[in-house]
């Protein structure tokens, strides 16, 4: 298979973008070749069959310059080379601007879209495309029969307790960036106090609010992995460390880290909250679970993966102070061993519903057929 893949970021080492790169190299395993058009360029380190091309953003160029990049690339692959498929990751807007093309030269193309926001972009990039597809149903919000459901792609290898060993070779900028809260704190962890954690771009829509009030008088250690989102109100880091303070809490900002950081807190932590609502179905809990973190979750899209756990780790929604409160104390209450048997649950939910491979078998049957393959 010959496959042509949009993808807004290509760059193995962004905190948030960068599993991408790992989606592309676990693509690149089952295709001839793979061209990549991508908005954005930054740490490449790709196997030797994906070429990568960019609109130019890390150049800091203007959107009609952007514009005029990514139609002299695609129109020079498209008369270069036969592709057997286009996949629009993420990128609607790409797949609005290269759908008349790809259709004049029968180039079949699959938008992938996982977000709550309906935008003009999507509803022109859905139109142009032969399918779309998406993490769990409710991360596509136009509705469409075109529509397949192929899981999330987590690499659980990579997420994963530290006793598992991985067996793939991760990308090797997932390895850099470990956080070590003995050293990079001014004030190390307090030792041995149970450890919440939440890991979520700083962002009102993620309510870490809900998190503080919820997690105070627990005795617990809260810590909040992720930068402040663009866009964000410059005080709200500020509004969330004074709310810590009001309430006593031992509350510690991170920033964004690298992924190995992220998996690193998974593995060090004792409870992981996720307080995204429905639409925003937030592969950082899954990450979380699938490092057998006990996580808990407002989203009922999580349900399929949480199984029997359900009623204890599900809260009725991101402002559910009373709920949170209650699962997380009866959560530190448990012994260790009975938190330990809950995680590995989760990270069989995780891996039969939402891992790497199960995305990958998924996508490439989409690809081949534009149906799901019989499981």
């Amino acid at each position: 298979m010959r496959l042509l893949l949009f993808n807004l970021a290509t760059d193995a080492a962004d905190p948030v973008l960068g599993f991408g790169s790992v989606w592309i190299r676990e693509l690149a395993g089952h295709c001839a070749a793979i061209d990549v058009v991508t908005m954005y360029r930054g740490t490449v380190d790709l196997p030797s069959n994906v070429r990568v091309y960019s609109a130019g953003r890390e150049h800091g160029w203007s959107r009609a310059r952007r514009l005029a990049a990514f139609y002299r690339h695609l129109t020079r692959l498209l008369s270069a080379r036969r592709y057997d498929v286009c996949f629009a990751h993420m990128m609607p807007l790409f797949a609005a601007l290269a759908g008349p093309l790809l259709k004049a030269r029968g180039i079949p193309l699959v938008l992938w879209y996982a977000h709550r926001q309906e935008t003009r972009q999507l509803r022109l990039g859905a139109a142009m495309s032969w399918r779309a597809v998406t993490s769990v149903a409710t991360s596509f919000p136009v509705p469409t029969d075109k529509l397949r459901v192929v899981g999330q792609g987590i690499d659980t290898d990579f997420y994963s307790p530290a006793e598992i060993t991985p067996t793939l070779n991760p990308c090797p900028h997932q390895e850099g960036g470990t956080f070590d809260p003995a050293k990079d704190f001014d004030t190390p962890l307090p030792p041995g106090r149970p450890l919440i954690l939440q890991v979520a771009r700083l962002a009102a829509i993620k309510h870490q609010a809900t998190t503080i009030r919820a997690a105070a008088g627990s005795g617990a250690q809260l810590v909040f992995v992720g930068g402040v989102q663009p866009g964000c109100p410059d005080d709200y880091l500020r509004e969330l460390e004074a709310l810590c303070a009001e309430l006593g809490g031992g509350c510690r900002f991170t920033g964004d880290l690298a992924a190995a950081g992220v998996r690193d807190w998974n593995r060090r932590a004792t409870i992981a909250v996720n307080t995204s609502p429905v639409g925003l179905f937030d592969k950082s809990a899954l990450e979380s679970m699938a490092c057998a973190l006990p996580t808990v979750v407002c989203n009922p899209a999580f349900a399929p993966v949480l199984g029997e756990q359900r009623d204890l780790l599900m809260i009725d929604g991101p402002e559910d102070v009373t709920g949170l409160r209650e699962r997380l104390a009866h959560l530190l209450a448990l012994p260790e061993g009975e938190r330990a048997r809950i995680g590995r649950a989760l990270r069989q939910g995780v891996m039969r519903e939402h891992s790497l491979k199960t995305l990958i078998k998924r996508l490439l049957s989409v690809f081949e057929s534009g149906e799901l393959p019989a499981e």
